[in-house]
């Protein structure tokens, strides 16, 4: 058997079919949330939940205790919730922690898991190290279920759903502009949703334009915004929005340096692309989100490699100038973004 899928698994424990055993991996430690208390709502009733769900770090606790907590009978209830998390021995990664684990005895419970215990190991990590034997093991039980980042069709359809939870919809086009906002996080989409839900009202629509005013946007989504701006030929949009940065009392170097992170990342984008490199492929080398990826992909197709060269050179003579104090840190921003704008 291969890893699951996520949502058939967690169609699977809605319906009160568990598994003896699973192992949730991943970048998006959201999923693995939820998947856990997906299934601690469907197996154990709301007054056994506070005794019923036993919690493990496994870079603390050495995975024999965890085992021996799984087959333990429940008290005062039918069935128990382990949770272990830190399973890094299940990757290729050097295990530097203190504990030592005992991966035969692991080997064991997986021939014979507990019938009253629904054992949960989360691991922090994109890929499992499948040449293991454990790995193998819990492969062939049918165990893996990967909490990986969404691609943007998922992340918008994932957004709509909490929308039509929430009672309120998106209007064409505002789900994509709430990430180009918020960013990719499902936590920090789920609490903007909220607020979109709190703003229009039950039954309401929910407008790209709203969103501006009512979006908290980190430094970070502004600066990205603002280069959107540049690169749009937009520069009275990009003044406006640096004005805001600095009414903010951000400092101007960290702006200098967060404008050049989003041109070295159009910088290698393009390289890449020249390359071969999928989207995909390209978000694993340069670890973002195969949606910054996307859009760094489209700003970057408005310059030569050669243009976007000289840009950096300048931020880093700009960033030097502010630093050395040759220069008035506001007006060098002024004068970069007019000279990026020409």
């Amino acid at each position: 058997m291969a890893a699951m899928d996520y949502k058939q698994t967690m169609k699977q424990i809605t319906k009160g079919q568990f598994a003896p055993i699973y192992v949730c991996y991943g970048s998006e430690t959201y999923l693995m949330q939820q998947f856990i208390q997906r299934l601690t709502d469907t197996l154990l009733e709301p007054d056994q939940r506070a005794f019923g769900v036993g919690r493990y770090e496994l870079a603390e606790t050495p995975l024999e205790a965890v085992l021996e907590e799984a087959e333990t009978l429940p008290f005062l209830a039918e069935r128990k919730l382990v949770v272990a998390r830190g399973a890094t021995f299940l990757t290729g990664a050097k295990d530097t922690g203190k504990v030592e684990h005992d991966l035969d005895r692991l080997a064991a419970y997986i021939k014979s898991p507990a019938e009253f215990t629904v054992l949960v190991m989360t691991v922090d990590a994109d890929k499992l190290d499948e040449r293991k034997k454990i790995v193998k093991a819990l492969k062939e039980l049918g165990a893996l279920v990967p909490c990986t980042l969404l691609g943007e069709g998922e992340l918008v359809a994932w957004l709509e759903q909490q929308a039509s939870k929430l009672g309120f919809t998106f209007a064409p086009g505002a789900a994509q502009t709430l990430l180009q906002y918020a960013g990719t996080s499902l936590q920090a989409l789920e609490k903007e949703a909220e607020k979109c839900s709190l703003y229009v009202g039950k039954g309401g629509t929910i407008t790209a334009a709203q969103l501006g005013e009512l979006v908290t946007k980190t430094v970070e989504q502004d600066i990205f915004q603002m280069v959107e701006s540049i690169v749009q030929l937009n520069l009275e949009q990009a003044f406006t929005m640096l004005a805001e940065l600095l009414r903010r009392k951000e400092e101007p170097i960290k702006i200098v340096m967060l404008i050049a992170r989003q041109f070295r990342i159009m910088y290698q984008v393009k390289d890449l692309q020249q390359q071969g490199f999928s989207q995909q492929q390209m978000a694993g080398v340069l670890g973002l989100h195969p949606y910054a990826v996307k859009i760094a992909a489209g700003q970057a197709s408005r310059f030569e490699a050669k243009r976007l060269t000289a840009i950096l050179e300048q931020l880093g003579e700009l960033d030097y100038q502010m630093k050395s104090g040759r220069i008035d840190k506001v007006l060098g921003l002024e004068l970069f973004l007019l000279r990026l704008g020409a």
